[in-house]
């Protein structure tokens, strides 16, 4: 376990260098909050050991985020009714933490309806959340109809014509939903979240051609401040520095 979280707190303490380093100085300036639905599903069983700093359940792990903002603002900008999504993959063999910032890629969805100004906040906020995960020349940012239909259980999610996935949520052994608090990657929109599976998960772009079913899928609700994202990032410094001194 101490291994584990060392890992953890040593790549995500690169991943605030790395962060800062694509950052514009009024990036840091601009305030913004979020509130919405995570959709979220990637190529590992459920539940995905990426979140507990282990390997994943393939050779790599393959997937990501998207966000539903109902509510949101980014400075004086609103983001109502907006989504933007993250998707990447992982290096074979490694943990998606121990790798992050030389994943295979991570590619931005952005949604298209966004102007200008909403395009650049969606995607400052979403480096926010997700960091530079792949180097520069493997992170592409793309405009996209974002889209989500919800039937029954299922929810079905679609990015354009690069990607499509459908999951439900598990029933927990005590009844009602299985729910994940706070695991080791944890971070202020998955400090809490429901375990489900997918029904399937269709990619094809970034030389990639993904067909898979009975992943991971996650959902929860989200209400998250650009002030959660900088306390989050201070406090990992922080259990950074601790680390650091017990070493000496």
């Amino acid at each position: 376990m101490r291994l584990m979280l060392r890992q953890a707190f040593v790549v995500l303490g690169v991943t605030v260098l790395a962060v800062g380093s694509v950052w514009s100085a009024d990036t840091n300036k601009t305030p913004w909050k979020i509130s919405g639905e995570l959709e979220e599903a990637c190529s590992c069983d459920a539940a995905c050991p990426c979140w507990w700093g282990s390997k994943p359940t393939k050779p790599t792990c393959g997937g990501g985020e998207t966000l539903f903002i109902e509510k949101g603002t980014y400075g004086n900008v609103s983001l109502d009714g907006l989504a933007v999504a993250y998707i990447g993959q992982s290096p074979a063999g490694q943990s998606m933490m121990e790798a992050f910032g030389n994943w295979n890629f991570a590619n931005l969805y952005i949604d298209e309806k966004a102007n200008p100004e909403q395009r650049k906040a969606l995607e400052e906020i979403a480096l926010a959340i997700g960091g530079p995960a792949a180097p520069k020349d493997k992170m592409k940012v793309k405009y996209v109809s974002i889209t989500r239909k919800v039937s029954d259980k299922e929810h079905d999610i679609s990015l354009g014509s690069f990607v499509n996935y459908a999951g439900h949520l598990i029933d927990g052994g005590l009844g009602g939903p299985t729910k994940i608090t706070n695991p080791i990657g944890a971070d202020p929109v998955r400090k809490e979240f429901s375990q489900g599976r997918t029904s399937k998960y269709v990619f094809n772009d970034a030389g990639q051609k993904w067909n898979f079913s009975g992943s991971n899928y996650m959902w929860n609700k989200f209400s998250v401040t650009s002030e959660d994202y900088e306390k989050h990032m201070a406090g990992l410094s922080q259990k950074m520095e601790e680390m650091k001194k017990k070493k000496m």
